[in-house]
């Protein structure tokens, strides 16, 4: 087998990347939702609300077309919609967690997936590696099988150098423009969570879960802010447990050179039916809620990014 590097720079032949790539040649993997200008510091991430599911991979899949979509963030690119007419660009996956998981480290595969031996500097040990969530997905919902046998190594590999990579560098070219232009940047990373979920010890459930990696991605008064919003308008809001942020939030903000990366969390029950992935009745209220806190969001003085104090990383 051909040793793979970082780079993954492959012999020739050795594996078809092309196959995930055209599992994208119609409908591009992702795409960017921005008005004829940027007009404020902020940029907003969906990563996890793609509904593209290709054939081919259906195909290789043990699932049907509904089981398989339980991971999916569904609408929540929808729901932050609103920030594009405020001047903020949205980029948004178009490709499905199942398939790929862009909110992981490139390489954190399960190498019980694959047919080949994984190469060695992918990280096999994380805890999102070992339920099942890596950077190419065992599982969905509460502990669906995605595939019936194991994956031949390739298929990882094309899905990274097809769609993970190219992602990313849009993330951070969307970023790098920001940051130039503006002096700082805030990224809001969009998901949803399922209704079941419940915090503390009184089993509350919370309408938003707000993740800044327990006050290290982003400042404090952003955080702040974001809580602040929410239950002014009425809704039940924690603060980092369970959901902390993943990759994306732990990678990106670096408040201490004006990065910033907040995750925000929104439980599917205010919006959608989750068995029939129908939107329901609260689903205009709560995007409008959401254009409100953007709107309001967005507005926060400059100063409350940029004079921090210095702080090791």
């Amino acid at each position: 087998m051909a040793v793979l590097r970082h780079d993954a720079v492959l012999h020739p032949g050795s594996y078809k990347l092309k196959t995930a790539a055209e599992d994208f040649s119609v409908v591009p993997p992702f795409e960017i939702r921005s008005g004829a200008e940027q007009r404020v510091p902020f940029l907003f991430n969906s990563p996890h609300s793609g509904r593209h599911y290709p054939d081919r991979f259906l195909a290789m899949a043990r699932l049907d077309r509904n089981a398989i979509r339980r991971s999916e963030d569904c609408y929540v690119e929808e729901l932050f919609g609103g920030a594009v007419p405020l001047g903020a660009p949205l980029l948004t996956a178009n490709f499905p967690r199942a398939y790929l998981d862009v909110n992981r480290e490139p390489w954190e595969l399960d190498p019980r997936m694959f047919a080949e031996p994984v190469p060695s500097f992918c990280n096999i040990r994380s805890a999102r590696v070992a339920g099942g969530l890596g950077t190419v997905p065992k599982l969905v919902g509460e502990g669906l099988d995605i595939y019936p046998g194991r994956l031949p190594l390739a298929e990882a590999v094309g899905r990274i150098e097809a769609v993970y990579k190219p992602y990313h560098e849009t993330l951070k070219r969307l970023l790098t423009r920001t940051h130039a232009r503006f002096g700082y940047a805030v990224l809001i990373d969009c998901h949803s969570m399922p209704a079941s979920i419940r915090v503390g010890d009184n089993g509350v459930r919370p309408d938003f879960i707000i993740g800044d990696r327990f006050g290290i991605s982003a400042s404090p008064a952003l955080t702040e802010m974001a809580i602040s919003l929410l239950v002014g308008m009425g809704y039940t809001v924690a603060h980092n447990k369970p959901y902390a942020g993943g990759f994306i939030t732990e990678h990106y903000g670096r408040p201490a050179r004006h990065l910033h990366a907040l995750q925000i969390e929104v439980n599917r029950g205010l919006y959608m039916d989750e068995r029939t992935f129908q939107k329901s009745a609260g689903f205009d209220t709560l995007a409008r809620d959401l254009t409100r806190f953007s709107a309001d969001l967005m507005s926060m003085p400059d100063h409350h990014f940029v004079d921090l104090p210095l702080a090791a990383e």
